[in-house]
């Protein structure tokens, strides 16, 4: 007879303590040239993040050229008084570096990620970016040409078009808000150089500008490494620009952006809200998470699971621009796409949603649920320098307090479910949404106007 074999079997290892934990805290300080530097010590990150925050934002740009800022923050890569636009990509490929810029309500943002042996080199490239940009005629003419051909594309996407059409809804006219954050082809088809070379001068300064730095830096100098690159960098001081308090019209109703034989809906609900500043912001958030945060959420629950109308609907809250004063505000909204012939039922059943968390509340397994996925995940979430760099960067361009993010999680371990109930109910009333639907307006007009959610208007897609 053949033996049999035997296996030893080890022990299954056990999960040990967990560790306690919080966002990590910056330290603050400044350069001599006005430059304020957060820097954020995080032991093993050898990849190190770097954000700059400029204070140029959107509603700076000047009249008929929406869209200046972003292709000056897509210019600083492309030449320098020491490189030519390939040389300077090169410089940074041999530094194994990446450096990214975009523009926003709150102003332009750049992006350094490099590692900690080549950091000198890159904050010297980063440096030399900001203090002595080309602008080079060609390059500028370039980014425009390319920035020309996403917008057609953008329009094409149905969740961009309904981002348009909702900030178009939603606020002003005159609000620089109102617009496409990158430009319209009109306005983009007019900035050239000196335009791009006039926004720089007029809004880009160390004196209003906040470098944040994330990751180990064991062994750099970094006082002496900021001083010798970013350091170098100078600028006039500015006045303080005021800034235009948030308006909004979000009278209950429902735009309708025709795409004639389209199979789907894409459906984007929202409003303004409270913004961080707000002591509503953590009750809001766990609210929001509970609504249409993940798959387990309401929304999902009975659009998805129940009712297979969609592969996902999600409830969220995203700051346009946020202050102290109150002037602020956040985008509340929500968000999917339903095949066409249930876009009316679909509708109906998230209003029911809606109708019925007013009227009974959040449970208390919702409540527990939403605070685990929050805060039991944020240590995976942060794992990264540039995740840390991003959120220290969101806090300065957001006018809060360096622990603002830590002590955020408190509040949301600490929040109840009535709290988060009221929060989130505010946050979505029924008969104040702007509703934007951009599908085939023939088949979902009728069903839609059944609904009684509001007046329904018809726009031609460009």
């Amino acid at each position: 007879m053949t033996e049999l074999a035997t296996m030893d079997f080890h022990a299954q290892p056990q999960a040990g303590e967990p560790k306690p934990w919080a966002f990590p805290a910056p330290e603050r300080g400044s350069l001599g040239n006005g430059l304020t530097v957060l820097r954020c010590h995080r032991p093993g990150q050898q990849v190190v993040a770097v954000e700059v925050l400029l204070d140029a934002p959107l509603d700076a740009e000047p009249a008929g050229l929406d869209g200046v800022a972003t292709i000056m923050a897509r210019a600083f890569s492309e030449g320098t008084d020491k490189h030519s636009a390939e040389e300077f990509a090169a410089e940074l490929e041999r530094c194994g570096a990446t450096l990214d810029a975009h523009a926003d309500h709150p102003g332009v943002r750049l992006s350094l990620e490099v590692p900690v042996s080549r950091l000198a080199k890159a904050l010297g490239l980063l440096a030399d970016a900001l203090r002595a940009p080309a602008f080079a005629d060609g390059e500028v003419e370039r980014l425009v040409r390319n920035r020309l051909d996403e917008i057609p594309h953008e329009l094409a996407n149905p969740s961009r078009r309904a981002a348009k059409e909702l900030s178009k809804e939603l606020f002003p006219a005159d609000s620089r808000m109102s617009r496409p954050r990158q430009g319209t082809e009109e306005t983009v088809a007019a900035v050239d150089s000196a335009a791009v070379r006039a926004f720089y001068e007029r809004h880009v300064r160390p004196a209003t500008a906040t470098a944040v730095v994330v990751g180990d830096l064991t062994g750099v100098d970094l006082d002496a490494l900021l001083g010798e690159t970013l350091g170098a960098w100078t600028g006039a001081a500015a006045e303080p620009r005021p800034v235009p308090p948030v308006t909004a019209d979000d009278r209950g109703r429902v735009v309708i952006v025709d795409r004639p034989g389209a199979v789907q809906t894409q459906l984007l609900i929202g409003r303004t809200g409270a913004d961080r500043h707000d002591r509503v912001w953590p009750a809001q958030v766990l609210g929001t998470y509970c609504l249409g945060g993940t798959l387990t959420s309401r929304l999902d629950r009975v659009l998805r699971e129940e009712k297979g109308y969609t592969y996902g609907v999600r409830a969220f809250g995203q700051v346009l621009r946020s202050a102290p004063d109150g002037t602020g505000a956040a985008m509340l909204a929500i968000s999917g796409s339903v095949d066409t012939p249930n876009t009316g039922p679909a509708l109906e059943d998230l209003w029911t949603v809606l109708r019925k968390l007013a009227a009974e509340g959040l449970t208390d397994a919702e409540r527990d649920v939403a605070v685990q996925n929050l805060v039991g995940v944020a240590p995976l979430k942060y794992e990264t320098a540039a995740a840390v760099a991003s959120t220290l960067a969101d806090q300065v361009e957001q006018h809060l307090p360096d622990d603002f993010q830590a002590t955020l999680y408190r509040q949301l371990a600490a929040t109840g479910t009535v709290e988060a109930t009221a929060a989130v109910v505010n946050a979505f009333p029924v008969d104040r949404l702007v509703t934007v639907l951009v599908g085939d307006a023939v088949q979902i007009k009728q069903p839609v106007e059944a609904l009684g959610i509001g007046e329904v208007t018809v726009v031609a897609a460009e």
